[in-house]
């Protein structure tokens, strides 16, 4: 559903957006999946993203998908870095990772990739936010 009006400051998105990889970073609790934190370390990512839309006053698409949204923000004409680009590998874990049944079990490992990924993304909104 589009907006005309997003609420919420860049830096409040950028803080919630850090919250999220707080609970990514959390040790496994018991009963839960890597995917149910690597879930947390995509919602991080588009978070931060999202921060770059408020802080340049553009408005996005309320979508999960994070190459939608960076392909959206390079027509607007910002240089999206390739290590930035990666962060396309977390959306999955918004949409079918999320399901039963659907995929395969994450491994630690593979957690902490994503992990890794959506930290660079947080810090690169950091850098134009200014936060």
């Amino acid at each position: 559903m589009p907006h005309d009006v997003t609420p919420g400051s860049a830096e409040d998105w950028l803080i919630r957006a850090k919250g999220k990889l707080g609970l990514a970073r959390q040790p496994l609790p018991e009963g839960c999946f890597w995917e149910d934190l690597a879930y947390m370390a995509q919602q991080a990512a588009e978070l931060a993203i999202k921060a770059v839309y408020q802080h340049f006053g553009w408005r996005f698409d309320f979508v999960h998908n994070i190459g939608h949204l960076l392909g959206k923000l390079e027509d607007k004409g910002l240089h999206i870095p390739d290590e930035i680009k990666a962060a396309t590998d977390l959306t999955i874990y918004a949409t079918v990772m999320r399901y039963p049944g659907m995929q395969t079990r994450t491994t630690k490992e593979e957690h902490d990739e994503l992990l890794a990924i959506a930290d660079e993304i947080v810090a690169w909104a950091e850098g134009i936010v200014g936060l």
